[in-house]
């Protein structure tokens, strides 16, 4: 647990009580303030009770009297599409309001740090695509440098929860737009952008507010080191503002369009093979083609922005390799299931928008394309490129028969549940397919998640493969 420093003998308190609401009073007890906890939901408010912690009803009239803080989880809105009440609140009563990464970054550093040879390091990651993928990623290639490690943001555990860092030790966090968006401290060693496509629009007021939230990471004084995804113009923009000049090797630019050129410190991907300069001469090469965890040009992107990441701890190429190959990849992102007859199975449950599941169709070739949920703004329409992989697509969700209507695949069949749609793609694929989950869509109308969704293809293939 990291202690959460500078309200010692405060009042502070904590709206939302999921993981990381939870996991915030407990570090503001630890660090002696004193955690007043609240949730609109009675079965949170009650579990939050059962773990000994104080509840504070928001509510009431006198409730922002003596605070010295607000701290809110991520998911509750802050300001677009609308204020939560409670913050509002602590707005007009002019009340600090931060998260718990505002919290991390502000807390992180300690007395004992004076006794350690190399104080610990933070790699933090944000993007729209690729985010998970590239922060597990680091992880996994410091684990199998013997780099000592924690993974711990969005994925892993929360952020306050991790232990202690030890003498050198590297802590990887991966942050969504939600989390830098309200974050008071946000000051990486190592800063790393993967991409930008629309996403979470409504949240951040339109494209251009999530943008100011990602960057947002990289504006504190800037991080030693930022690793740019320069695919998409906001990405050009971010490594043009970072950087002093052309040589500027605190910036590393990534790409998987285009053979970067240039002075500076370079890393992209061209026809399977990942290619790193620096002052306009390459100095290492990786062929990606065959390592099985990171299939596709969207994958890597991820290899790229990880490769980069690590390069400036200085680990060398080689190692950064081997640990490419035995990297297993994450559940529910392009997670090869299994093969039978020829046919594989992959579930990229993940794949929630257009932009990765275009990136998850590019990957393979005679896709059995299993596809459909909550459509979210914006259309179908940027699907358009990877459909000529497609060799059927079996639509499933609620609005299943509208879906298909707006998919653009020839052969279309309207299964509607899971169930459906992986026994008829199972009993109709060759050898040489693959049966891909990758929806497009949100999961909400008819699972709690992309990992339940995920989960229950993953349960129908399995039973299929016996």
């Amino acid at each position: 647990m990291i202690p959460v420093r500078g309200y010692e003998g405060q009042r502070v308190a904590v709206l939302g009580l999921g993981r990381s609401g939870l996991a915030t009073a407990r570090s503001l007890e630890a660090g002696g303030a004193q955690a007043l906890c609240w949730d609109d939901g009675a079965d949170a408010r009650a579990r939050a009770e059962e773990a000994g912690l104080t509840l504070h009803d928001l509510t009431r009239r006198e409730a922002f009297e003596g605070i010295a803080a607000l701290i809110t989880s991520p998911g509750i809105p802050h300001l677009y599409p609308t204020t939560n009440p409670h913050i509002a609140r602590a707005y007009e009563e002019g009340i600090p309001v931060d998260n718990d990464i505002g919290l991390f970054f502000r807390s992180l550093g300690g007395g004992e740090w004076d006794e350690f040879d190399q104080p610990p390091r933070v790699i933090a990651v944000t993007g729209s695509n690729g985010k998970s993928t590239t922060s597990a990623l680091i992880h996994h290639i410091l684990t199998e440098a013997g780099r000592p490690s924690q993974l711990a943001g969005n994925i892993g555990r929360g952020v306050l929860d991790i232990d202690s860092p030890s003498d050198g030790e590297l802590i990887v966090l991966e942050l969504s737009s939600y989390q830098t968006d309200l974050a008071r401290a946000l000051t990486p060693d190592v800063a790393v952008f993967t991409n930008l496509s629309p996403d979470h629009l409504d949240r951040h007021g339109g494209k251009g507010g999530y943008f100011a939230a990602k960057r947002r990471l990289f504006a504190e004084g800037g991080p030693d080191r930022a690793v740019i995804g320069v695919d998409e113009p906001e990405g050009l923009f971010l490594a043009g503002q970072l950087a002093e000049g052309p040589g500027d090797e605190r910036v590393l630019r990534v790409s998987v369009d285009r053979k970067l050129s240039g002075v500076g410190w370079n890393v992209f991907a061209r026809k399977g093979f990942l290619s790193e300069t620096r002052k306009g001469k390459q100095v290492a090469s990786i062929d990606l083609r065959d390592v099985r965890g990171l299939p596709g040009a969207h994958n890597h992107q991820n290899a790229c922005c990880a490769y980069a990441a690590v390069r400036t701890l200085g680990l060398a190429p080689k190692v950064i390799e081997e640990a490419f190959h035995s990297y297993p990849g994450l559940p529910h992102r392009s997670q090869v299931i299994g093969e039978k007859g020829g046919v594989r199975f992959v579930n990229d449950s993940k794949a929630t928008n257009v932009d990765s599941a275009l990136m998850a169709l590019l990957a393979f070739r005679n896709i059995r394309w299993i596809v459909g949920g909550l459509q979210k703004e914006g259309g179908l329409a940027g699907l358009a490129e990877g459909l000529a992989n497609v060799r059927k697509a079996y639509v499933i969700g609620r609005e299943a028969e509208a879906f298909a209507r707006d998919l653009g695949v020839a052969d279309t069949e309207v299964c509607q549940t899971m169930e459906r749609a992986v026994a008829a793609a199972a009993h109709e694929a060759e050898p040489g397919d693959v049966v891909l989950l990758a929806p497009a869509a949100a999961s909400f109308d008819q699972y709690d998640s992309f990992e339940k969704r995920g989960e229950d293809f993953i349960a129908r293939v399995t039973a299929l493969l016996g």
